[in-house]
């Protein structure tokens, strides 16, 4: 990537980006007072929603929930429309910026297959968990209290149960945790607001159902797998490890950039290196990061531009060099669009190779100097769980990483950087420990604070041996 393509892609601004922007953030401060007692700002803000998406097939469907709940009336089947409002245009926000990249990097981006399918059967467990998110919203963020938070634990056990529900039951959880811990969130001097109305909404959308059978968009596909980098998401309550990487298909054509995801339930001790430890099922996955090697895969479903990985269908390959790859094969890769359901600015996350260019100290964070043309480096989202660390990436002279918008900046995500110690070039990569810790002074520290897994293990075998 070169100082002229961020160049554009600063000046090139999509139209209608801020309006767009604007509009979600009145509507995300409706949320903060709560749908139960509405004034003049709060309603010009869901007026505002309705004006926004009036031109579009949601358009009437808005206008009438706007409508309704202005009066008082907040049924469920209104919060739903409005929170498919709100996704619609973080969606088309998403799309913008996208589509703008795509155009900066030179990208071929396959199209999305087809319009999703209507949900056929919603369970009582997403009634349930309707009805949480429905008291929430009118309550508001600063009405939260620790009842409400506590009301969330059946909701979660229920969806816990049904297969399908578990992404909605840990977006539950999550949300119920992070309230629980700002309780009394009206004495916050400032409140996540765009962060928690996220996960509301995306919750809201999820408690509607899903369809009956397979899906549509799912196809199957062989082939060797090369990774890029693996980006780990961690919360107290859950973790997910994913794997960016590209597939040449075992058919011939051209290659395509995917993503495999694993994800664990946790607690707020497991942190770190540990975290490695809650993947016992994916052996294949882990050693393909710790030692960097190729992946044959055999018929695995990908939804998009995601793998649902399937450890029993992948065979180690060979020693593969990440940066190698990208450079030979990122250019020509072709990239998945994004499911409709996950369309957001903060989702989008290009694989991209830096070569050249210095890191420097940029107000407090670390900036990518090139030819003059600075990009921030997102160094904050740097795991605790690999060797990849702030002086490491502040020295690179080499950056695989992924480029994020966020907070209306494009933003440089390191997953591995080539760097000079001991008068020799060395890597570190995020997945390096996949396989345990291969620093002895990191190993010995750990040794140190104990197991935290394996202790929590053997007291769970206690207590079902009781």
């Amino acid at each position: 990537m070169l100082a002229h393509q961020m160049t554009r892609l600063r000046a090139d601004v999509p139209a209608g980006l801020a309006e767009a922007l604007d509009v979600v953030a009145g509507f995300d401060d409706v949320l903060t007072r709560g749908l139960a007692r509405l004034g003049e700002d709060d309603a010009a803000a869901l007026a505002a929603l309705a004006d926004a998406v009036a031109g579009t097939p949601l358009g009437t469907r808005v206008a009438e929930a706007v409508g309704k709940v202005t009066a008082g009336s907040v049924a469920e089947e209104h919060l739903a429309v409005l929170a498919g409002a709100r996704s619609a245009l973080l969606g088309a926000a998403h799309d913008a910026l996208l589509g703008q990249l795509d155009g900066v990097l030179g990208r071929d981006r396959s199209p999305w297959p087809g319009q999703a399918a209507a949900a056929t059967h919603v369970s009582p467990a997403l009634l349930a968990a309707r009805a949480w998110l429905h008291e929430v919203a009118l309550t508001g963020w600063r009405g939260v209290d620790h009842e409400l938070v506590s009301a969330v634990g059946a909701p979660v056990e229920a969806a816990l149960a049904e297969p399908g529900s578990r992404r909605l039951a840990v977006l539950l959880d999550g949300l119920a945790a992070e309230l629980r811990a700002c309780v009394p969130v009206a004495a916050m001097p400032q409140v996540p607001v765009r962060r928690w109305a996220d996960l509301w909404a995306r919750g809201m959308l999820l408690t509607q159902g899903a369809p009956a059978g397979p899906a549509a968009d799912v196809e199957r596909v062989s082939g060797r797998l090369l990774p890029l980098g693996v980006d780990v998401h961690e919360h107290d309550t859950a973790v997910q490890v994913q794997l960016h990487a590209v597939l040449e298909p075992a058919g011939g054509g051209a290659p395509r950039l995917v993503r495999a995801t694993v994800g664990a339930a946790k607690v707020a001790t497991i942190v770190g290196p540990a975290i490695w430890r809650l993947f016992p099922g994916q052996p294949t996955l882990l050693r393909a990061l710790a030692e960097r090697r190729a992946v044959t895969v055999t018929d695995l479903p990908l939804h998009g531009g995601d793998l649902r990985w399937d450890d029993t269908r992948a065979e180690l390959g060979e020693p593969t060099d990440p940066f190698a790859t990208a450079r030979v094969l990122l250019g020509s890769a072709v990239a998945a669009s994004t499911p409709p359901l996950d369309r957001h600015p903060a989702a989008i996350a290009e694989p991209v190779l830096v070569e050249g260019g210095r890191v420097r100290e940029d107000d407090g964070g670390l900036a990518l100097d090139l030819d003059g043309e600075r990009v921030a480096v997102a160094a904050d989202r740097l795991p605790a769980s690999g060797p990849l660390t702030r002086d490491r990436v502040a020295g690179a002279s080499a950056c695989l990483g992924l480029l994020r918008w966020d907070d209306g900046r494009w933003l440089l995500h390191p997953l591995a950087v080539r760097f000079v110690s001991k008068r020799q070039v060395a890597e570190a990569h995020n997945g390096d420990w996949a396989g345990g810790i291969t620093d002895p002074k990191v190993a010995k520290a750990e040794a140190k604070a104990g197991d935290a897994v394996a202790v929590l293990r053997e007291r769970a075998g206690r207590l079902l041996r009781r």
